[in-house]
């Protein structure tokens, strides 16, 4: 592959991808609004980029072969906060890609899509909608412009739903983390699968509580390695008794399920910042 680019290079999730991705292609261009992105790996390089210009992302997006989509504000907030880089810049980024002639685009979805399941269902990936948040609506609007843009003009993309990528420190997350390794694994077999058409995927490790099927998406050839269970002693002895009541317990979304609308639902989890640095 000659030229694969990846929004949202400043953010953690990005931090983690960037060094692998440039050994799937000859050049790697990293886009993000920051001003930098600190030392850049062979290979790569940076161009600064708003989400919510189809000129930026005509500009990044010339010559590339696929684009691996992590750009957003990563957070529940007012409508109006997601709607330049959630909405519109997810519609830029489809139709530079089909402009310029991409053939696939990897997003990064969210378990916020389907975030007001119950817990105690499991869910596949043929669920309709039921998003917990306006960040969670966005990635609904993301993955049926997925798949409108492969039924009306052949662009592949393959949606994963991620689970929660953080550092395992509460109840929830023993059936939804995805290691940073198995992170790397899904977007790689997303990039490589020989044909994706319009696809989504769970990304979640191979917990033993993992509350969501993967069956229907197992032609990507993604196979995590990594278990949450090692963590659950711990984790359970420092936990008290959960509201079976509380949405942000009981539903897929977690904290997301529980917050009114606008407001943050990082508030009410501790994620770690360990971002990879270079």
């Amino acid at each position: 592959m000659k030229k694969l680019v990846l929004t949202g290079a400043a953010g953690r999730l990005g931090s983690y991808l960037r060094e692998p991705l440039t050994q799937m292609c000859e050049e790697l261009v990293s886009t993000d609004i920051a001003e930098d992105i600190g030392t850049l790996y062979p290979g790569e390089r940076y161009e600064k980029g708003d989400l919510a210009s189809l000129d930026d992302m005509m500009r990044i997006l010339e010559g590339a072969d696929m684009v691996v989509h992590f750009g957003a504000f990563v957070d529940e907030g007012p409508f109006e906060q997601l709607l330049g880089p959630n909405f519109i810049g997810a519609y830029n980024v489809w139709e530079a890609a089909h402009q310029r002639g991409l053939r696939r685009v990897v997003y990064a979805s969210s378990i916020h899509a389907v975030g007001m399941y119950p817990k105690n269902e499991c869910i596949d990936t043929e669920v309709r909608h039921r998003p917990d948040t306006f960040y969670g609506l966005a990635k609904c609007f993301a993955e049926d412009l997925g798949s409108m843009y492969w039924d009306k003009r052949g662009l592949e993309s393959v949606h994963l739903r991620i689970l929660s990528c953080a550092q395992v420190n509460n109840a929830r997350a023993l059936g939804s983390w995805l290691s940073y390794d198995d992170l790397i694994q899904l977007v790689q077999r997303s990039i490589d699968t020989p044909v994706s058409g319009f696809s989504i995927v769970y990304g979640v490790s191979n917990n033993d509580r993992a509350p969501v099927d993967n069956a229907k998406a197992s032609f990507l050839g993604y196979r995590p390695k990594d278990n949450a269970e090692q963590f659950a002693e711990q984790v359970l002895a420092e936990t008290g008794p959960l509201d079976n009541q509380d949405p942000g317990h009981m539903c897929h979304g977690g904290p997301f399920a529980s917050v009114d609308l606008g407001q943050s639902g990082l508030a009410g989890m501790n994620v770690i910042d360990d971002a990879k640095k270079t």
